[in-house]
Order: structure tokens, then C-alpha cells, then sequence
């Protein structure tokens, strides 16, 4: 029997039929296009290029074919938006706006807000909040009381310190302060959509001002607004793993697990890599009153080097009766990431409850 296919690769969304297809719709809107330099262009050694490679090789093959005049291109580019209908490749058209509208700033963050829909404009905004900080939140400020979802996650996303898969705000890591208008008017937003953005947000500011989050949620009326529950609840996760007592107290969890652990176990105990182990734990409480429990783990990756390097994950939350008794299980699959490799060895799992070591148990990952 043949060997199925293998997965496409995410760089393959930038492949040669794809880049034909913007092609085609730039020469119908702008029948002057040069579709034929533009492929010539996109495609030169397309294979060697990685995902992002490709979204810019795109985003300059449209610079050098499209009108000189970045006014006249962007009018081109907002009608071309609905036309591209893939969520990622529509990347590319905020991504010009990035490389080429830094010099028209008031054009360029209209078209940021009209072409976040048809994709994220979260990368783009950026440069622009690099280059001048004040000016861009204040616009920002105004995206958040959009009645659009997603020029409000926009709002958001865009100013986060630590985005994932760009260049860190050094301003607002070294000071926060400028973004809290913005937090404040999304801190009970009805999409979750946006609830998740602020709830990272936060989240990425609590690894360099714990207390200043701290502080700004227990000023928020949690008790009043189930919205505003979760974004406190998925903000502190970062803290929560940590045992962080007021993070602990603000979700309803505070101070030690008062429970018996009859039972704490990882099957099967030896594994090869791509296989799942099961965690099971029996939770019996020794308390005469309920309690709110956050459970997690901790799972110590043995590195290359040989030491072991703890990654803390969420297990499950729960309001344990007195005397009751629960069991839990959890699995899960050791694979290899881009962002993780896998090495053989002794892999030690710990037991948080309420971000206290409560047991442990292990497995070995076989070569």
C-alpha cells in the first residue's frame, strides 16, 4: 500500500496557482498590470522561500507592478481585498501598507481598519506605532468603541507588547500605562473574538508588570459582568501557574488545597515519540467546606544537554465538595514542534493545586 500524501506545508497557501489568482484580479481591476512581470517576480525560487518569505516576496512583487503612486496602488489593493478570500494570503495587502504607507499616516490606518476584516492588520499596524507611538494608540483608542469586532480585536492585538511572530514594543514593555484606555473600553466586550485578544494582552503584560495588572483588575467589577470574568480569569494564567496568591484569590482559588491525592498516575510509563500518555488523578477533599481548585502540571522536558526544563500546563478548574472525590484524566501526544524538539529520557510530571506541588510521577521517552 502506498504512503499517503504528506500534509501540505502552510507555505504552499503562497503557491504558484495562488499568486496566478492574484494575478488574474489585479488585471481586472487595473487592466494596465503586468501580470507576467508580477509572476516572474512572485514565483523566481518560490520553493526555496518560507512562508513569510513568500507573503513579502508577494507583498514587493506588488510594489514593482503596481502604480508608483501609493495612493493610486492602495485603491487598487482595497478592491483587490474581497477578491483574495484566503485569511492568511489577505495578509499581504496590510503587509504594503506596512513596507510602503509609513509617510501617509492618516491613509494607511484607514486602510488598516478596512482591510482587517478580510484578514488581520495586527503585524501591519506596528512600524506605525514604532515610528510614533502617541499618535497611532490615539487612533487606536477609537477602533476599540468600533461597532466592527474586528476593528476592536485590532485595537488590541495591534499594541500588545510581546505579539507572537513580530518585533517586541519596548515602549509599552518598559511602561504600559498608554494602552489602559483602550483595555478599559474593551474589558467586557460581547465578542469573544476580542475577549481572547485583551485576555493575551494582559497576559503578556503581567511577564514584565505583574502587580500593575493586578491592580487593574481587582478595580474591575468581575462579580458584575461574566465577560470581564473571563478576560481576568484567561489573563492570569501565566500567574496562576506560578501559585500567585492574589492571581489565586481574584479567580475564586486561594490558599492551600486542603485534599487527599490517593492516586496520581501517567500511562504507560515508557513511551517512543508521536504516542500519547494518559495522566489520572483521584482528588479526594479533606475539607470541611467546598473549595475552588485550579489544577495543573507541570511537565519537565529533558533538553538536549541532559538537565530538564518545566513547562507548566492547564489541567482542568474546579469547585470540590467537602468529602467529595473526582478523578481526572488528561492526555497527551509528545511530538515534535518547530518551536519544541522532543529528547529521550526521564520526563518527571509535578501536580499543581492551586500552584502548590501536591505529587509527582513520570514516564520515559524512549529514542
Amino acid at each position: 500500500m502506498p504512503d499517503p500524501d504528506p500534509a501540505p506545508s502552510l507555505k504552499d497557501w503562497f503557491d504558484a496557482p495562488r499568486l496566478r489568482h492574484i494575478a488574474h484580479e489585479v488585471a481586472a481591476l487595473h487592466p494596465a498590470f503586468d501580470s507576467k512581470h508580477f509572476l516572474r517576480l512572485a514565483l523566481a525560487d518560490l520553493d526555496s522561500l518560507s512562508l513569510m518569505q513568500r507573503l513579502r516576496r508577494t507583498t514587493e512583487s506588488l510594489h514593482a507592478t503596481l502604480p508608483a503612486s501609493y495612493p493610486a496602488a492602495l485603491k487598487i489593493l482595497r478592491a483587490l481585498a474581497p477578491r483574495i478570500n484566503h485569511n492568511f494570503v489577505g495578509l499581504v495587502l496590510p503587509d504594503y501598507v506596512a513596507q510602503y504607507g509609513l509617510q501617509h499616516f492618516d491613509l494607511s490606518l484607514a486602510a488598516l481598519k478596512f482591510f482587517t476584516p478580510f484578514s488581520s492588520a495586527e503585524f501591519a499596524i506596528r512600524p506605525f506605532l514604532r515610528q510614533d507611538l502617541p499618535r497611532t494608540l490615539s487612533v487606536m483608542e477609537t477602533w476599540s468603541r468600533d461597532e466592527n469586532d474586528h476593528v476592536r480585536r485590532l485595537a488590541s492585538e495591534g499594541c500588545r507588547p510581546r505579539l507572537p511572530w513580530s518585533f517586541r514594543l519596548d515602549a509599552l514593555i518598559a511602561d504600559p500605562s498608554p494602552v489602559l484606555p483602550i483595555l478599559e473600553n474593551l474589558r467586557a466586550d460581547p465578542s469573544l473574538y476580542v475577549r481572547k485578544s485583551v485576555a493575551n494582552h494582559l497576559n503578556d503584560i503581567t511577564k514584565d508588570h505583574p502587580a500593575w495588572v493586578l491592580d487593574l483588575l481587582q478595580g474591575w467589577p468581575l462579580a458584575a459582568s461574566p465577560h470581564t470574568t473571563w478576560i481576568a480569569r484567561h489573563a492570569l494564567r501565566t500567574l496562576i501557574k506560578k501559585g500567585d496568591s492574589t492571581a489565586l484569590t481574584l479567580i475564586g482559588a486561594s490558599g492551600k488545597a486542603e485534599v487527599k491525592i490517593p492516586r496520581f498516575t501517567i500511562t504507560p510509563d515508557n513511551i517512543q515519540l508521536g504516542q500519547k500518555i494518559t495522566l489520572t488523578l483521584h482528588l479526594q477533599s479533606a475539607s470541611s467546606a467546598s473549595q475552588r481548585l485550579v489544577v495543573d502540571y507541570a511537565l519537565h522536558y529533558v533538553k538536549k544537554s541532559g538537565s530538564t526544563s518545566a513547562k507548566v500546563f492547564k489541567w482542568k478548574e474546579l469547585t470540590l465538595a467537602s468529602g467529595e472525590t473526582v478523578t481526572l484524566t488528561r492526555q497527551q501526544t509528545l511530538k515534535d514542534f518547530t518551536t519544541r524538539l522532543h529528547h529521550p529520557g526521564h520526563h518527571a510530571v509535578d501536580l499543581l493545586i492551586n500552584g502548590q506541588n501536591m505529587a509527582q510521577s513520570a514516564f520515559h521517552l524512549a529514542k
